[in-house]
Formats: structure tokens, sequence, C-alpha cells
């Protein structure tokens, strides 16, 4: 798959919030290095000094917000199809994608699935990605030509609504970290392994807390667990954790 098929949906900016507020100061900070006047602060080379730092802070913010954007509409497009080669999908599967948002790990996993399903579960918090909401994700599906082929649903991640052994791979992408507690993000990790079928495969890619996540899993005996990165296709910068559920 290319990179322009990937761009087929719209998967909106992540941290918009965080985009936003970088743009902003980065034009301040423009606007107030060249409107800084010398009689302002009474001498030249501290009014110099002064507009030398506010453009640094000016490049640095653009270049930030630059970067989060690129990772939004192209590094992640990326990324994803690392996240989907470590499971190794075989096409009739059943995958659940924890925290799908608009659907980019979903409908790219789909795409592997010609006789297989794919399916999404998320609370659409708007604050972690711009127009997160599941008639989003649908209409994404549709453009890339995978409706048929997933199911979204709304549900908390800490205590889905399927049984337990159901799905034969389970992938999360910049999701669990938004549970502020170390209780509620093993309460999830939990959950994924309970959902996942005995010799079923996983992977977590998150930026935070994936030491956390592997300590967890090597805790209740997930077998082949590896730890993979840094990756800078994404904003901060990931890891994946992936292993695989024990073979009853």
């Amino acid at each position: 798959m290319t990179d322009q098929e990937h761009n087929n949906g719209n998967y909106g900016l992540d941290a918009p919030l965080i985009i936003c507020s970088l743009t902003v100061g980065a034009v301040v900070c423009l606007v107030s290095a060249f409107l800084i006047p010398g009689e302002l602060l009474g001498n030249w080379v501290v009014d110099n000094i002064v507009g030398s730092v506010l453009l640094i802070f000016f490049l640095a913010f653009s270049v930030t917000a630059g970067y989060m954007v690129w990772t939004s509409k192209v590094g992640k497009y990326r990324e994803r199809e690392r996240i989907l080669d470590l499971v190794s999908l075989k096409s009739a599967e059943t995958i659940l994608d924890v925290g799908c948002g608009r659907g980019l790990l979903l409908n790219g996993a789909a795409r592997r699935l010609p006789d297989g399903e794919a399916v999404g579960i998320d609370i659409w918090r708007k604050r972690d990605q711009s127009g997160n909401d599941p008639h989003v994700t649908k209409t994404n599906a549709i453009v890339e030509g995978v409706a048929e082929r997933i199911e979204v649903l709304t549900g908390d991640m800490r205590k889905m609504p399927f049984r337990s052994n159901h799905f034969d791979r389970v992938v999360s992408n910049m999701a669990i970290h938004n549970l502020n507690s170390p209780e509620d993000r093993t309460m999830a990790l939990r959950e994924m392994i309970r959902v996942l079928k005995s010799g079923g495969r996983f992977a977590i890619c998150d930026f935070r807390n994936t030491a956390e996540y592997a300590h967890y899993f090597a805790c209740v005996g997930v077998e082949n667990i590896q730890k993979i990165g840094p990756h800078y296709r994404m904003f901060p910068p990931v890891k994946i954790i992936t292993g695989q559920k024990t073979a009853s």
C-alpha cells in the first residue's frame, strides 16, 4: 500500500489543542520580536537580545507545530503499517482496536482482512483527537472501502463488552496513556489479554508508560514480549510493546 492510499481517509490532527497553542505562541513571539521598540527597554543591546530570544522561541514553536502536523498527516500512516506488520494478520482473522478514534489503525487492519473483521472501541473524547466521533470513523471506513468489514462500538477499555478469548489480535495506538492512574491502565491491559484468544498476538503503541505495560505483561506470563522503538514518525516519539498470550 502506498502513502497516497493511506491518505484516503481523514484522520484529523492529534493533540489539536497543543498544535493550536504552539501556533499562537509562534505568532505572538514573531510579532513581539519586531514590535519591541528600543525606547521600551531603554537599552539597544537588551532590546536586541530580547528580540533574538523571541525569534528563537518562534522557530522552536513553529518547527514543533509543523512536525506535529506532519506526523498527523504523513508519519502516523506509516507507523500504522509497522504496528500491523508486527501482529502478522491473516486474512480471515478478527482484530480489536482499543481506543480506535477516527479509525486509522482500525481501517488499516480491515484492509488486510478481506475475509475477517476489525472491531473498534472508544469513548470518543475530542480533546485527544480532533473530530473524534464514531460517525467520522464509519465515514473513513466507507472512503477506504472497508465499511463492511468493521464494527465500531462505544465502550470503556477498562471494561470491554466482549467475551473472553474472542479476538485473534488486539492493537492499540496512542490511547492507553489517556487513563490517568496506573490502576486504570492495568485494568485496560488486563481486558486486552482477557479478550485475546490463546496464542493471539497484540501490539500497543504509545509515547509514555510503555515500560509499565511491558512490566505488567511480564508479571502475568505473556510470552515473546518485545519493546520496539522509539520511532519518530509520531509526536511525541513512540514505542511499541508486542507479545503473545500464553497458549492454554
